[in-house]
């Protein structure tokens, strides 16, 4: 008996032991993926939970918002979520939960909450976990409206405009067709007489490329981070310009000279064969490199204007060897062998002149650069941008703030060049431009300086 009554407890506190320990045994791993930070009209849930073969006891997952909870899904019912299996021990559910998919939502803070159990241990004993994710909601749409008048824009041109977009926190700016030019806040527009002081207005910088149809549609738009989007038409008037056409004759003595140089300056294309397959690399796959670095350089521009009222620097002792939008066609021993178009000024005078900056900013490239050879790119903020290519020397550093007319190198023949002379352009939003219009101070009073002294006054 007393064996036996022995034996009954060992079992028992064996039983009772394992009950313990089952109940500190992990409850399945839950990870919230989505929503991030903000929901709006529209959003996903994604969340993943993890157990051994995927079995669970239960899953619920609720919304929490004013002390109310939502219910969102459970196994038994499941609203209209995904739930699949991704894997021998994980599940997805997955759904909508912004303002359409939950009418309930309010603007505000607001929780998903979900809880998760397994069986543990042959179903002695039930283990939960519970996860949290706050977030906020936002379902207000933003606000656009122009505020400056009288846009006129120039096919390959530029163009700027004055507007208010709110919440303050919007993206916004102007949409060309389906390009971006973004807003900055027009504090950072100074000139002059000038200070701005809502913090409502934006300005934006944008062009009308030289490949885009004069019919375009050209609007204001305003983005908040939940996804919430508005957008504003505004009166503007849309030019021609007429292109010139040239043809380039690629000889032998010029491609052995450019193909080598350029291939040591770059790991970016590898082409084979003989220096003609290798200059068609060059000349299409390598410029299309090269242009990509080059707009990712409008990332960094600084979001005040950095250059000084009135025009940039014309160089005008210079000749004009090939002008902006030219569209080339390549001719190697009479027959046609490659088009591009040729997106800047090439301007000479004589070997070795100095080459001094457009206007003030701030250097963000000066290095070689493909086909553009010895580079220099320098930010005058709010997006624009002048390029310097062809250069012999550089004498300015990534960083350095430079001053209008400051001697930055010297012209050359590095990179696609077929002798020495200064490659110059425009950039806005990292796409170029025609300089033309920045060389004129006609355009720079009515395009810029009119719309921000207007808007001053408004302020």
């Amino acid at each position: 008996m007393r064996f036996l009554l022995g034996l009954v407890l060992i079992l028992l506190l064996a039983a009772g032991g394992t009950y313990v320990v089952a109940g500190r045994m992990a409850g399945p791993a839950i990870q919230i993926n989505k929503p991030e930070k903000v929901v709006g009209m529209s959003a996903p849930l994604e969340v993943d939970v993890q157990a051994p073969g995927a079995h669970l006891e239960d899953l619920r997952i609720v919304l929490e918002q004013n002390g109310k909870q939502v219910p969102l899904f459970t196994l038994a019912d499941q609203k209209g979520a995904q739930l699949r299996q991704n894997g021998p021990d994980r599940l997805v559910v997955s759904r909508e939960i912004g303002k359409q998919a939950v009418p309930e939502l309010q603007s505000g803070n607001a929780s998903i909450v979900v809880t998760a159990s397994r069986k543990v241990v042959y179903g002695i004993r039930t283990v939960e976990s519970t996860a949290r994710h706050d977030f906020r909601v936002r379902l207000e749409r933003p606000r656009v409206s122009i505020v400056s008048t009288h846009h006129y824009v120039n096919l390959g041109g530029a163009e700027m405009v004055v507007y208010r977009a709110t919440p303050e926190d919007v993206t916004s700016g102007v949409l060309v067709g389906d390009l971006e030019y973004p807003g900055y806040p027009a504090s950072g527009a100074a000139i002059e007489g000038v200070k701005i002081t809502d913090p409502a207005l934006r300005v934006a910088f944008f062009a009308l490329l030289h490949d885009q149809d004069l019919k375009t549609p050209i609007r204001l738009f305003a983005r908040d981070e939940a996804g919430n989007t508005a957008r504003a038409d505004f009166e503007s008037r849309v030019f021609p310009k007429p292109f010139k056409r040239s043809k380039i004759d690629v000889t032998d003595p010029l491609l052995d000279r450019v193909v080598p140089a350029i291939l040591e300056g770059t790991t970016e294309v590898k082409p084979e064969g003989d220096n003609l397959a290798k200059f068609l690399v060059i000349n299409s796959e390598l410029r299309r490199k090269n242009n990509e670095k080059i707009a990712s350089f409008a990332a960094q521009s600084k979001p005040e204007l950095l250059w000084r009222g009135g025009v940039f620097h014309p160089f005008g002792n210079t000749a004009v060897e090939s002008a902006f939008a030219d569209h080339r066609t390549y001719i190697y021993k009479g027959k046609e062998v490659d088009q591009q178009v040729h997106l800047g000024f090439d301007l000479a005078s004589f070997t070795g002149t100095p080459i001094v900056s457009a206007n003030r900013g701030i250097v963000v490239f000066a290095d070689e650069l493909g086909i553009y050879g010895n580079c220099v790119i320098i930010d005058h903020g709010m997006g624009v941008q002048s390029l310097y290519g062809h250069l012999s020397t550089i004498d300015v550093k990534a960083g350095q703030t430079v001053e209008k007319e400051q001697q930055i190198g010297r012209s050359g023949m590095t990179g696609m060049a077929g002798g020495d002379h200064l490659h110059f352009t425009m950039l806005v939003n990292g796409r170029m431009v025609n300089p033309v219009e920045w060389w004129d101070a006609h355009w720079i009073e009515d395009r810029i300086l009119r719309k921000l002294r207007a808007a001053g006054a408004g302020t």
